[in-house]
């Protein structure tokens, strides 16, 4: 399941995650208790903004909401793109939507947008100049997979073939059931992120979402430190294809998947 960091290097992979809350002090106080993670000032462009760092290589990005802006709080994955420009054009002409950009991050680190699919699920543009992306993965604290999650595959998988270039692969979603509707989405053979379908299971109040799996070294003591630190286990540990796996959300209900690896 874990892509390596020169995989999520090529255009349409997954290569980046950030995450938009209403308190910048309280998120990183959460995610560095529960990763380990340090922070250091990042782009201002929509306000406050850290990079989050283990080990001093960068795995992630948080930032803070306006107080008059009411979204969702929420992790956004970010597909590598070689011009953001271009591949903006091609969401529209695909049936998606561009809600912000293309726009250059500060310091020439790279030029990003934030778009959507045709069924409403939220992802982000990164074409990378000095800041590639995340720089380390496999390890506790880091992304290690990236899922969209929607209600059939059939319905979006096409878009994400036409704009991005994935070779789609129906496998089962949880390893046992071949009759799920599941795709892992290839690059160049190399599996990159999956698409999940969960025909007329509900999605909450979310609608479709792109899902952020972090690595932790034990899943069941990483969800009752969620717990402890004002979080909630969403779907408690249990044995998956991708390992043992939890979802949870952080003190602020951005939702996300802990995931202990095979």
């Amino acid at each position: 399941m874990t892509t390596e960091a020169a995989t999520r290097r090529m255009p349409g992979a997954p290569c980046w995650v950030s995450l938009l809350a209403h308190s910048l002090t309280a998120t990183q106080e959460f995610y560095g208790a529960l990763f380990g993670w340090e922070f250091r000032p990042g782009p201002q462009h929509f306000g406050p903004y850290a990079r989050a760092f283990l080990d001093g290589r960068e795995v992630a990005g948080v930032g803070e909401l306006a107080p008059d802006r009411h979204l969702p709080v929420a992790w956004t994955t970010y597909l590598a793109s070689d011009d953001a420009d271009v591949t903006a054009e091609q969401v529209r002409c695909c049936g998606g939507t561009v809600g912000v950009g293309p726009l250059d991050a500060d310091h020439d680190a790279g030029r990003m947008a934030i778009a959507s699919d045709p069924q409403g699920a939220i992802f982000g543009i990164w074409q990378g100049r000095t800041m590639m992306g995340t720089a380390v993965t496999g390890e506790p604290g880091t992304p290690v997979w990236n899922e969209l999650v929607t209600q059939e595959t059939g319905a979006v998988s096409p878009f994400y073939e036409h704009v991005f270039g994935f070779e789609a692969e129906p496998a089962p979603a949880d390893g046992t059931d071949s009759g799920s509707d599941y795709l892992t989405l290839r690059l160049k053979g190399h599996p990159v992120a999956g698409i999940h379908g969960v025909g007329n299971a509900p999605l909450r109040d979310r609608g479709p979402h792109w899902m952020t799996y972090f690595a932790v070294p034990d899943t069941d003591a990483a969800a009752r430190r969620v717990t402890e630190l004002g979080g909630h286990v969403l779907q408690p540990a249990h044995e998956s294809a991708h390992g043992r796996a939890a979802t949870v959300a952080d003190s602020e209900g951005a939702v996300f998947t802990i995931v202990q690896q095979r």
